[in-house]
């Protein structure tokens, strides 16, 4: 669905991303005390039943602080020595404050060839779904210590757009230290006002943002370019401040504490247009006749059972047609879940025998409903 303001408080999967900028304290470079109370606001939003995956940045702060650097170096390999060092105390942070309320976190640390390659893609995505299955709070940060490229490009604000891209998230909150989105500077402009609210990929709110600080790589501009890109998924963006973390409870209860831009289209209809027409199938599944009218009829995944024959050399995660064995028409794609080899296997079988025939099971759908577009 799109979000609007009085639907804020119905999502139920959040991906939510600190900066360096709000996290940043004096000694150790991390602000625990901040950190302790956006655990506290977590919790209570996994008592109303909303799943939470955060991105933080910090790790380099925090590790330029432990080894006594006041100023940002430029060389790579400075930077990645400061993640490596860094990613320790931030992790440890997190995981201290949530276990004040007895839940667990767990680390991943992921780079854009992770999101880009769908193999990974999935498996990232299947891993941080048993998470939140479990009642782990996922803290995610890009792998600054080999991804060298993001170092000097990246930003966590575009990582928690696909991120929430990844989790097919309902709500991407980027708190910063600026109370939202103005339409000027505010630190240059008192006369500066909030934008409470507009559509995520309008051009116009490009001309809003300013630069980046010293520490953080993300200014307002990445936050409104992140939102653009939350919104290809169907994810509407909140913008607000964090040094408040109850703007979190806010936003759960319906209220807007800063800027919210809505996404066009819904989740799900963003994820079927991107699978129809962005990418080039690599291979095909014959399905019979009752496959093909689950399909058209009851918008139903593909099970194994309904394929009578498999077409092409393909990885899990590709995109593959599907195909009428009565029309020999295409009339619907999707990402499968399973190589061709695998799929030949399988094929006309029962989801109960995939184990059996595989030696495991990852998903008991050849290509889910959520990936599958009709044609």
């Amino acid at each position: 669905m799109t979000l609007s303001t009085d639907k804020l408080g119905r999502s139920q999967r959040w991906v939510i991303k600190l900066g360096s900028a709000l996290l940043r304290g004096d000694d150790t470079g991390l602000n625990t005390d901040l950190i302790r109370s956006l655990a506290h606001a977590c919790v209570e939003l996994r008592g109303q039943g909303i799943d939470v995956v955060l991105v933080s940045s910090g790790a380099i702060a925090n590790g330029m602080a432990r080894l006594g650097w006041s100023a940002r170096p430029s060389e790579l390999p400075q930077l990645q020595a400061a993640a490596a060092v860094g990613q320790m105390g931030l992790i440890r942070a997190y995981q201290r404050a949530f276990e004040e309320f007895e839940v667990e976190t767990a680390q991943v640390l992921l780079t854009s060839a992770d999101l880009s390659d769908r193999t990974r893609y999935l498996n990232a995505r299947s891993a941080l779904r048993s998470m939140l299955t479990f009642g782990i709070v996922p803290v995610i940060n890009e792998n600054d210590t080999v991804a060298t490229d993001e170092i000097q490009f990246g930003d966590n604000d575009t990582l928690g757009a696909l991120v929430g891209n990844l989790i097919e998230a309902d709500l991407l909150v980027i708190l910063t230290d600026q109370d939202g989105l103005y339409d000027a500077d505010p630190r240059t402009h008192p006369d500066a006002r909030l934008v409470k609210e507009g559509k995520a990929g309008d051009p116009s709110l490009e001309g809003y943002a300013g630069g980046s600080g010293s520490l953080g790589r993300g200014g307002m501009r990445t936050k409104v370019l992140a939102a653009a890109k939350a919104a290809r998924s169907g994810a509407a963006t909140a913008i607000c401040s964090g040094r408040d973390p109850q703007n979190l409870i806010k936003i759960a209860r319906g209220e807007n504490p800063g800027t919210l831009l809505s996404a066009a289209t819904g989740r799900m209809a963003a994820r079927k247009q991107w699978l129809a027409g962005r990418m080039r199938a690599n291979g095909r599944l014959t399905v019979d006749a009752g496959a093909e009218r689950v399909l058209l009829e009851g918008g139903k995944s593909l099970l194994p059972v309904g394929v009578v024959a498999v077409e092409g050399r393909f990885q899990r995660g590709d995109l593959v047609d599907c195909v009428s064995a009565t029309s020999a028409k295409v009339i619907a794609r999707g990402l499968v879940n399973y190589s061709s080899e695998e799929a030949l296997r399988i094929a006309g079988q029962s989801s109960r025998s995939i184990e059996t025939l595989l030696g495991y099971i990852d998903e008991p759908e050849l290509i889910h409903r959520d990936n599958l577009a009709l044609l």
